[in-house]
């Protein structure tokens, strides 16, 4: 497998490891380097001596330092003199401390693998497992319905009310029907309407945006008392705006396998309530033309189980979750990483309008549809001065998109660009793009966490 600097700082968890993983790649900080086809290994001298190594098929990091970091930055600058220089490297075989982790993680897959295969097993053999499915779901609508109907009153009340009566006080009574939605079942439905309670009084156009999202929470409302008569597909979204929970085994075995070359617009981790980090993965069929996102969590201080590199190629099968607008899937297999060079070359353009209505119709099919990936070719970055005070925002066709973006970020892209139209991918949440990655005629740049 083939890794640039650019990949690898790529995998950094945020700006500082990677800057502190750059000043680890002199050699004499590693008396000891090693490589093999599978991994390459090394020993850091610091403050201690870190035995460090990396699983090259992920690639996947191991490191004896005490850093709560994933990769840490020893494994980080051990990948980079790799990428850098592999003659610093010597053949041998793995010593212990490697091939006994390696070991390990290959029988780590297999018992997840096996484990499938027998919940799968069991599950077809138990005649009674669907009754008692059955009974579960009827105990879980029954609590969903009466905290839909609860929702439904309170939302009357809001709207007979009036939004002047709200002020900064009013979100401690959201967050109390929020969370009676917990207690009901319907933990989806209280994170929307926290997420309506966060625009309470923000900007100048704040009652356009609690309306607008209390309005999807009527309509949420409506799908739910009208479940019987929805299609498969709008039954299926529904059923995620709730955050029932959905048996990846099932999705795996009943949806039909779709394989391509991906191409990874971008991937973004944030951390969510409780330390729960959240990694979204964006990707684009280079084939198919189909796009896709992979939804992962795990608890901070743990790595995910696979890596996925910005603007790098993938050959992989998907199975889609089902959707009246199909965009989250799972991994059915990958088979091949090609890591972006210094200059990757973008798929071919896609007119501004036909983005565009690839939006409109996702969001027409599924109206709960928050993040929708965008790529904006032949796009100019720009910034607006306000008093000492800079936004950025994308010229893209006849449109003006603003951006989320932090400002040194902003500055790296303006260099990147040299006044020249990039190739940019990001999320669009309904009113602003957050840009992922970008090529440009210099290179390319990818989004990295904040240190």
């Amino acid at each position: 497998m083939q890794f640039s600097a650019e990949s690898v700082l790529a995998l950094a968890p945020d700006a500082a490891s990677a800057k502190a993983a750059q000043g680890l790649t002199k050699p004499g900080q590693w008396p000891i380097l090693g490589a093999s086809d599978a991994a390459v290994w090394g020993e850091c001298q610091g403050s201690s001596r870190y035995q460090t190594q990396v699983d090259l098929s992920g690639p996947s990091f191991r490191c004896s330092c005490p850093s709560r970091k994933f990769p840490c930055k020893h494994g980080l600058a051990l990948l980079l003199l790799w990428a850098k220089d592999r003659s610093s490297f010597q053949p041998s075989p793995s010593p212990a401390w490697v091939s006994e982790w390696l070991a390990a993680r290959t029988e780590r897959t297999q018992k997840k693998e096996e484990k499938q295969q027998q919940k799968a097993a069991d599950k077809a053999a138990d005649s009674n497992a669907d009754a008692a499915a059955q009974k579960t779901a009827a105990k879980r609508w029954s609590r969903i319905d009466q905290g839909v109907a609860e929702l439904q009153q309170w939302l009357s009340d809001q709207i007979d009310q009036g939004l002047g009566h709200l002020t900064q006080d009013s979100r401690a009574a959201w967050e109390t029907m929020a969370a009676r939605l917990v207690d009901a079942q319907a933990p989806g439905l209280a994170q929307r309407l926290r997420y309506a309670a966060e625009a309470l009084l923000d900007g100048v156009d704040w009652p356009k945006n609690v309306l607008r999202r209390l309005g999807l929470l009527q309509l949420a409302c409506d799908a739910v008392a009208r479940r019987a008569a929805l299609d498969e597909g709008a039954s299926a979204d529904m059923r995620a705006l709730l955050s029932w929970p959905i048996d990846k085994d099932s999705i795996l075995a009943q949806a039909s396998p779709v394989s391509d070359e991906w191409l990874v617009l971008g991937v973004i981790q944030e951390e969510r309530d409780n330390r729960l980090m959240e990694r979204r993965v964006w990707l684009h069929g280079l084939q198919t033309g189909q796009r896709a996102f992979l939804l992962d969590h795990t608890f901070a201080g743990r790595v995910f189980e696979s890596s996925w590199v910005a603007l790098s190629t993938v050959q992989a099968t998907l199975a889609f979750y089902p959707s009246a607008a199909p965009l989250r899937a799972l991994v059915v297999s990958s088979q091949t990483l090609t890591l972006p060079s210094q200059q990757p070359a973008p798929p071919p353009s896609i007119p501004p309008l036909e983005e565009w209505q690839r939006v409109a119709q996702r969001v027409a099919a599924n109206p709960w549809s928050h993040l929708h990936p965008l790529r904006c070719s032949d796009a100019t970055l720009h910034y607006d001065g306000e008093q000492g005070q800079f936004r950025f925002h994308l010229q893209w066709g006849d449109m003006a998109l603003p951006l989320q973006l932090h400002l040194s970020d902003g500055w790296a892209l303006l260099a990147l660009s040299g006044g020249q139209p990039l190739t940019v991918h990001g999320e669009w949440d309904g009113s602003s793009l957050r840009p992922l990655t970008a090529v440009g005629p210099e290179g390319f740049w990818t989004w990295t966490p904040r240190a």
